[in-house]
């Protein structure tokens, strides 16, 4: 997801653009650019590379009191200096940058170059920034919105004028903008992250909407021109939840923040006296939940092992049949979801474009839709029947970790919700919600004995090729932790259930291949036993994840790391932790980029 920043108000503009820019690099990009405007004119400065590179050559000495700042992450033509945002039309009048894909910009390129009009680059942005110049008639809003009605895609888009100095004209379409409200001044910003350190104030801008910014007014339209009222929001994220502090990385803090972050997503929502789980974001839709027929979970990537983690839950707690569905395969398969189908999405961000192309197709067929999100106030949030947050504070670092153990817990607490309601006893009920209620400290003890998880790293952190294998609940969690090791190490590894080893990939196994396999104690251990006796068998060095006090088996892997016993359903808020921080060490060492590794966004915002 690439990131967008502006400003406009009473103080210097480039340097609370940059600041917000510099906020912003956890997205993930390859290029920045800004556009400051005053009476004078629009001047752009961009450049490929890093945020640095920029700061050099932009100019400082001129005092400009608005602008707007861009991050790209290259999908339309090469990251370089000319693809970079902002792009402007040919008289340099205007000046856009652009989240999202415009989808019929070849369409409009040859309509516009039939005017007369020359392109200096690949992308469908400079479309965008032509054509609101060829609309132009002094009102920047009105071109803007003509503009918006002609173009097919997702945008979350910005654009200064040259003859309407101290103006922002602001639009999304399945791209998340934010205004932040200040005194005398206004921000913009794609992600809350930019503008924290500024206000906490700020209005959510939806689709189909559009605002006209200045230092004193913010006017709210559709993309009609109907004006729309909205409330202005608080922030729940506070500024130092989203500083480094003395961590090295985003990914080690987030990954030692899970003990309290846990903690808050279980906050007022369980009562161990009597087994109840309260959440309040499904009272409205208690009754219905309790009647579905079917679940249907969907998510991406790390959501989606979080929802599959979700299925088996919500079928041994709540007894509902439930499916776990890739979102970005969802809606293109012409999905059946008959009467009494319930579908909840998955998504740290709530602003994931397949999840909510899911989320929208499932809402057209009738369905009701349910979120598991932690940013307040995003697309989805907004846009399902009801859901529950994750409340595990803001997560800066691409590879997710704390948001993965929070949908996880969310998802836990939905089916035993879902499930006293049905046939779960208060007894079992309270049995689950005492051991849901240790969690935290669980992992507070794995993380003070995470030498283990390091040692592993620096054996092995050489091999090119890993396997990751559990059973029952523990299967995700192999998918989660190959994943990790791929996201920011770039080390090949392959998550699997461990009995479909031997159904093929027991032959990638030779001699020294790190194999971590997840075997702790629970209805499956002897069986995950007999794999690893396989794996030995052939060369492979095993890397157990193990309950605390199997001294087994200790005689039969090269490295054990120890977790805490407790419920076999929530062994995966455990088991996860060691693969963590296993990850983590291994891109460390090999000298990888950990919080912004290559080729990943941290919101995929376009499919």
């Amino acid at each position: 997801m690439c990131g967008i920043i502006g400003y406009v108000g009473k103080r210097q503009a480039l340097p609370i653009l940059i600041e917000g820019l510099r906020r912003l690099e956890y997205r993930g990009y390859d290029s920045a650019g800004i556009a400051l405007s005053d009476e004078q004119g629009v001047s752009v400065t961009k450049s490929a590379g890093r945020l640095s590179a920029l700061e050099q050559i932009v100019d400082a000495s001129q005092p400009h009191t608005s602008g707007i700042g861009h991050t790209r992450w290259a999908t339309h033509g090469a990251p370089n200096d000319v693809n970079a945002h902002p792009h402007q039309d040919g008289a340099g009048r205007f000046a856009v940058i652009h989240n999202g894909i415009i989808e019929n910009d070849r369409a409009l390129r040859v309509y516009l170059q039939r005017k007369g009009v020359e392109f200096t680059s690949e992308t469908d942005t400079e479309v965008l920034a032509q054509l609101i110049a060829q609309l132009y008639n002094g009102d920047l809003e009105d071109a803007v919105r003509q503009a918006l009605h002609e173009v097919s895609g997702t945008y979350g888009m910005a654009v200064v004028c040259a003859d309407e100095p101290g103006v922002i004209v602001a639009a999304r379409k399945g791209s998340p903008l934010i205004i932040g409200v200040g005194q005398g001044e206004h921000l913009l910003a794609s992600d809350a992250a930019a503008i924290l350190a500024h206000t906490t104030q700020v209005v959510y801008l939806g689709d189909g909407e559009m605002a006209r910014i200045t230092a004193d007014e913010v006017r709210l339209t559709t993309l009609d021109a109907m004006p729309v009222a909205k409330d202005v929001e608080e922030i729940e994220w506070s500024l130092d939840q989203i500083e480094l502090g003395w961590h090295e990385h985003f990914m080690l803090k987030e990954i030692v923040e899970q003990p309290s972050s846990l903690k808050n997503c279980l906050r007022g929502r369980i009562n161990l006296e009597e087994g109840a789980v309260r959440l309040g974001g499904l009272v409205d839709c208690t009754r219905e939940l309790t009647r579905a027929k079917r679940i249907i979970i969907v998510g991406c990537g790390t959501a989606w092992h979080a929802a599959l983690v979700g299925e088996y839950l919500f079928e041994e707690l709540a007894r509902i049949p439930t499916e776990t569905e890739y979102a970005s395969e969802f809606r293109y398969r012409n999905p059946v979801l008959d009467d009494g189908t319930v579908v909840i999405s998955v998504s740290q961000s709530g602003e994931t474009a397949d999840t909510i192309a899911a989320l929208t197709e499932a809402k057209q067929r009738g369905a009701l839709t349910l979120g598991v999100v932690n940013v307040v106030g995003s697309t989805m949030a907004r846009e399902t029947d009801a859901g529950v947050y994750l409340h595990v504070g803001p997560e800066i670092g691409v590879a997710s970790t704390k948001a993965f153990t929070g949908q996880v817990t969310v998802l836990a607490l939905m089916a035993c919700y879902l499930g006293r309601r049905k046939h779960l006893s208060s007894t079992a009920a309270a049995q689950f919600n005492a051991a849901l209620a240790a969690v935290p400290d669980h992992v507070e003890k794995i993380l003070t004995a995470a030498d283990e998880c390091k040692a592993v790293a620096q054996k092995y952190s050489d091999r090119d090729n890993w396997l990751y294998l559990g059973r029952g609940y523990n299967y995700p969690v192999a998918l989660e932790g190959a994943l990790k090791l791929k996201e920011i190490s770039y080390i090949h590894a392959e998550g699997l259930p461990a009995a479909e080893m031997k159904h093929g990939p027991i032959a990638l196994i030779t001699d020294g291949m790190p194999v971590v396999v997840i075997a702790t104690a629970g209805s499956q251990y002897e069986k995950i036993i007999n794999n690893i006796q396989e794996v030995r068998t052939r060369g492979g060095s095993v890397i157990a994840i193990a309950t605390e006090g199997d001294r087994e088996i200790s005689q039969l892997a090269e490295h054990v790391i120890y977790v805490p016993d407790t419920l076999e359903p929530l062994q995966p808020l455990l088991t996860a932790i060691p693969l963590q921080l296993i990850a983590y060490h291994a891109a460390v060492i090999r000298g990888c980029n950990v919080d912004k590794p290559r080729n990943l966004a941290k919101s995929v915002t376009v499919e």
